[in-house]
């Protein structure tokens, strides 16, 4: 078992990352799919449970080609098939990727909070002592371009270089933590990711988790590359839009899924986790968090 817990400082606040990240959760899913591939939406409804509510989500990954090379080697054909369930209580979601074949041998568990501050809580979720010792902490800065593949690289979705022509946010330089964290007036925030991978494969459990683990890093920093550049797009959206917005993407990846072409962006199934409720128009003041 190998724990990370990943922490994204933003320069937006909790209620607008609602929004803004069920927008982008949808367009990420548009380019994994294809080529009978890709993102199926089993089951998107408002659940209750235990006085807890909030948006229940199913998903089933059809990878195919999108896998790591040596699962895709060693897996049985038929086999690359794998099932995401969440479950959304904003400002809490728990997500667990699970794969019928291997059954309790692979377990992939997200859970974040996401938090008005600026990533300095020790403890958000609650860890015991055993949890603790084998947690790895690890920043990401989403204007940070060198831990970017070149080839990944675009231009379109770097902070460093964007600013937001509706909130005036942005360009993020290279003190912007320090500049937003002295600057009162700008929404911040930080999404708090447990990730917690077991994958019980007698002499290749640690190689494979280590991979996983490093996939989700990546997918993490470019999900919230293109969430913050894409703030002029999802900024004024309600929550009804949402929700509208996500019954055409279901039609649209059971379209793509069967006619579309393969795609080939990644090699693990895009963010997930979906949000539960937001508001239109945020009441924020729209402030330049950095120069």
């Amino acid at each position: 078992m190998l724990i990370k817990e990943f922490r994204i400082v933003l320069p937006i606040s909790v209620e607008e990352y609602q929004v803004g990240q069920l927008y982008a959760v949808a367009e990420a899913s548009k380019s994994e799919t294809g080529g009978g591939e890709g993102v199926e939406v089993i089951r998107n409804e408002p659940y209750e449970k235990d006085g807890e509510t909030g948006q229940y989500t199913h998903k089933i990954y059809h990878l195919k080609s999108k896998v790591p090379d040596i699962l895709a080697k060693l897996a049985p054909k038929g086999s690359l098939v794998v099932e995401e369930e969440a479950w959304n209580a904003y400002p809490y979601c728990k997500t667990v990727i699970t794969n019928v074949y291997m059954k309790e041998k692979f377990t992939l568990t997200i859970e974040t909070w996401h938090k008005p501050d600026m990533g300095e809580q020790e403890n958000v979720h609650g860890l015991d002592k055993s949890q603790l010792d084998k947690r790895t902490i690890v920043d990401i800065d989403i204007a940070d371009s060198s831990c970017i593949n070149p080839k990944e690289y675009n231009k379109d979705h770097d902070p460093a270089i964007f600013k937001s022509q509706k909130t005036g946010r942005g360009p993020l330089g290279p003190n912007w933590k320090k500049e937003l964290a002295d600057n009162p007036d700008c929404p911040r925030m930080c999404a708090y990711k447990l990730v917690t991978v077991e994958f019980k494969w007698f002499a290749i459990q640690g190689t494979v988790e280590n991979m996983i683990q490093k996939f989700e890093r990546r997918l993490f920093t470019h999900f919230h590359r293109q969430l913050f550049c894409w703030i002029d797009r999802w900024y004024d959206l309600s929550m009804d839009d949402i929700r509208r917005m996500e019954e055409e993407t279901k039609k649209e990846l059971d379209e793509m899924r069967v006619n579309g072409d393969c795609k080939e962006h990644s090699k693990f199934p895009p963010y997930p986790e979906t949000a539960r409720r937001a508001k239109s128009r945020h009441g924020l003041p729209n402030k330049i968090c950095s120069q």
